[in-house]
């Protein structure tokens, strides 16, 4: 007997060791379990990003990069070389590779339960209701009928009740993360297409939800249909105790972590502790233990900073190393070399086909049949309700583990569920492509004849650094005019990124609009809560918004905004910050460009800020303000633009307005003033093409204005400039300023050689380099001109409702 067990014992493989002794030592690391799991992780990570970048113009979604990337490294392509499976991905490592990614499959599970809200499922409408009822029901019904197909054909043997349930489950699922996303990068959040796949799809996550837990419960390999129910049964009793139990004591840790104040390290300490334990539970019980963390989540209250607190620590862990192991750990099952003959690729046809006929034809119908939704809209919720995902993945996994989906089953179900999500994108962006509409609007600009109107801002900050400054200058801005009011949107520019939290965003932003009203307290964003205070203090309007978008697409959310907000005027940040030596660091090539495409696109006049600590760190009171601003005046429609805005600002009694006006020499004119031509401007598009008399008329207005009312808070005089290093001089001898206004193309030839700032124009490139000033902020303000504006992003209709800014901004959305 003894014999017999050595035997066996000797038969057994030897388990891996986790750590090696190093190389010098003679030991190969990959034979070590650690090693080759951190090998493992590297090379799936740069693998899969490297997929998600040269798919990102195609606009897919990441998970689509990830199922791709596990495919490609498993036995369908590279895994086809024995030699690389046997070193990268050995049988004897998997049992480590799949316990750390179901881990990590845990914790984003626990996310997913995060970012769903069942109070919101609660107030799902009817049609939603209907709809998501129509997008489970019929390919459910169709996926039990391939079923019949695949058990007499590639699938014989398999257990029928559960791999009906599968099948069913299989085909019936859209991917509610996925779905949201897909979303809002095409901007369909706050259409009604947006709104009722957002709601429909949280239904049908719920619903498959149960579903996977009758499969599982059927699934086992006791048979007998008394032991399926005792798991269903005590899978309930899970459920209750949860609720019972788990969510007060959540509430209690929720509750006693305020608002403003650091979370303590035990109540995430718990929380994760409480995720695990719920996994042993339901992995205890036999459902799975994905489903105990599933739970924790969904029980997690949503009106608190705890989620968040939460989601931020764990989620770029999860999500961007653990989680794309559980994709390669499905991609070495899935061998899509199985599916040969002419047999094969049929069945693959008609899965995919049954798929998204019971999907797409199913919503068509409900849609068009009892709510009379338009067909092109009907059409593109079909499309979106076909999302397929992670869900899917997981689903087709646990029925290959339990045995019940064969190798060429799985492989053709996770075909299916890529070609169904990777068709989305296109397909939606090709059949549903509504218009943003608004009505035409007059005060575009600053400079404008009833000085008795208000004036409307749209002011953008990226981060609470640009805050400040951005107040200060509201605050400058306000005037002490009885006649127009001042109004400013406040818009926080958010990037829309693969985190989990950026879904959290976007339900946020599906409740309220994109860009959305602040009205809920406890939805607030923090970044807003310094304008809503010094609303209180003055007699400025501050309307709170936030826009969540990629930062490719979000100047669409900004040009929009300002049109359906009749704006006068777009303030952004400049995409260079100042440090503390006082030079300036880039933030980004990418923000660089969302101001280059606002200038291109904007319904109106646009001003770029560089800061250099306008009125200090902090907000400053009316009573202290005390600025020195000047204005550059060259001529032509941007600097008669900068300095109406400078008028304006000239009427707080706390500014001193300084304009210099720029003559050229006798013979010369300020394009050439260094005797030659080689440096002339190439205007765009005749933007300079008011005449040197309209500029004239202007600034004479100006000075009439300034004598009668504005005299002792403006100057102004003359400068005659022979050269650029005249010019330069002058501005110069006013770099101990607070604020210079300067028009973004004026007609002067470039104060510096070269410049990585074209946005700024000649004069403003020159004032926010170093070698200017260190103090001086300056703004660079562009003039509105339809002219260059070709292809504006908003179709304007005289009978369009207008906004008087008191209710939620609907914004109808196209790419």
């Amino acid at each position: 007997m003894a014999t017999n067990t050595s035997n066996v014992t000797a038969a057994l493989p030897k388990p891996m060791k986790a750590t090696s002794n190093g190389a010098f030592q003679h030991e190969n690391p990959l034979d070590y379990a650690l090693p080759l799991l951190i090998l493992q992780i590297c090379l799936v990570v740069a693998f899969t990003r490297t997929l998600a970048f040269l798919l990102k113009p195609l606009r897919q979604p990441r998970v689509i990069a990830e199922i791709i990337g596990g495919i490609l490294l498993g036995p369908s392509a590279l895994g086809r070389s024995e030699r690389f499976l046997h070193t990268v991905f050995p049988p004897k490592s998997m049992t480590v590779l799949d316990t750390v990614a179901n881990i990590g499959l845990l914790f984003f599970l626990f996310l997913v339960g995060l970012e769903l809200d069942i109070r919101s499922i609660r107030r799902t409408g009817t049609k939603s209701l209907a709809i998501a009822g129509a997008g489970i029901t019929l390919p459910f019904l169709l996926g039990i009928g391939t079923s019949f197909v695949l058990r007499s054909t590639i699938s014989k043997g398999s257990a029928h009740a559960p791999f009906l349930v599968f099948m069913g489950v299989s085909l019936s699922i859209t991917a509610f993360p996925v779905l949201a996303r897909i979303l809002a990068e095409l901007k369909l959040l706050t259409t009604d297409v947006g709104r009722i796949a957002m709601s429909a799809a949280a239904v049908n996550d719920v619903v498959a939800w149960i579903l996977l837990a009758l499969a599982i419960a059927l699934s086992g390999s006791n048979t007998s249909p008394l032991i399926s129910l005792w798991v269903l049964l005590c899978g309930v009793g899970f459920v209750v105790f949860s609720v019972y139990v788990i969510r007060p004591l959540l509430e209690l840790m929720a509750r006693r972590s305020p608002d403003g104040e650091p979370v303590k390290e035990i109540y995430i300490c718990i929380t994760l502790s409480l995720v695990l334990a719920s996994s042993f539970v339901t992995d205890s019980i036999g459902i799975h233990a994905l489903f105990g963390a599933f739970v924790v989540g969904i029980l997690v209250p949503k009106d608190s900073p705890f989620p968040g607190v939460l989601i931020e620590k764990i989620e770029d862990l999860v999500a961007g190393l653990f989680l794309p192991l559980y994709f390669a750990s499905s991609g070495l099952k899935t061998n899509v070399a199985t599916i040969s003959g002419a047999q094969s690729w049929g069945l693959l046809v008609l899965v995919i086909a049954t798929a998204c006929f019971g999907k797409i034809i199913g919503t068509m119908f409900v849609s068009r049949m009892f709510f009379k939704v338009p067909f092109r809209e009907a059409a593109a919720l079909g499309f979106l309700m076909n999302t397929k995902g992670l869900v899917e993945l997981i689903v087709l996994n646990i029925g290959k583990d339990r045995k019940v989906l064969n190798d060429q089953t799985f492989a053709v179900l996770v075909l299916m569920a890529l070609f169904t999500t990777f068709i989305t994108t296109p397909i939606v962006m090709a059949v549903y492509k509504p218009a943003r509409r608004g009505a035409p609007y007059k005060n575009r600009t600053v400079k404008r004849k009833d000085l008795d109107t208000e004036l409307r801002l749209l002011a953008c900050f990226h981060s609470s650094r640009n805050i400040p400054t951005m107040i200060n200058l509201v605050e400058c801005s306000r005037g002490t005019r009885q006649r127009g009011r001042l109004c400013v949107y406040a818009m926080h520019l958010m990037e829309l990124s693969e985190r989990s939290s950026a879904i959290s965003m976007v339900h946020k932003a599906r409740k309220n609009g994109l860009p959305f009203w602040n009205k809920k307290r406890d939805d607030r964003d923090q970044m807003v809560i310094a304008f809503e205070a010094y609303q209180q203090l003055s007699s400025v309007t501050i309307r709170p918004m936030t826009a969540i978008s990629a930062l490719n697409t979000i100047y669409e959310d900004i040009c929009t905004s300002a049109h359906q907000k009749r704006a006068a005027m777009i303030l952004l940040p400049f995409h260079k910050h100042q440090r503390v030596d006082g030079s300036l660091e880039s933030l980004g090539h990418s923000l660089q460009e969302v101001n280059q495409r606002v200038l291109r696109h904007s319904p109106c006049s646009v001003g770029i800020l560089i800061d250099r600590c306008f009125g200090g760190t902090t907000q400053v009171s009316a009573s202290d303000v005390s600025y020195k601003i000047i204005v550059p005046f060259f001529g032509g429609s941007d600097d008669m633009e900068a300095l109406a805005y400078g008028m304006r600002m000239a009427e707080h009694p706390g500014i001193m307005l300084t304009v210099l006006k720029f003559v050229p020499a006798s013979g010369k004119t300020l394009l050439t003033l260094e005797g030659h031509d080689t440096n002339v401007i190439r205007v765009e598009n005749d933007k300079n093409s008011n005449s040197e008399a309209d500029s004239e008329i202007f600034f004479s207005e100006f000075v009439q204005h300034a004598a009668k009312k504005l005299q002792d808070s403006v100057t102004h005089e003359e400068r005659v400039v022979e050269s650029k290093a005249d010019v330069v001089a002058a501005l110069k001898s006013m770099s101990k300023s607070n604020l210079f206004l300067a028009g973004r193309m004026p007609p002067i030839a470039p104060l510096l050689i070269s410049t990585d700032t074209p946005e700024l124009g000649p004069v403003g490139s020159f004032l926010a380099s170093s070698n200017f000033s260190n103090t001086a902020s300056v703004l660079v303000i562009q003039h509105y001109n339809p002219n260059v504006n070709l292809h504006p992003l908003v179709e304007e209709k005289e009978n369009e409702d207008t906004d008087d800014g008191t209710d939620t901004p609907v914004l109808v959305d196209k790419y």
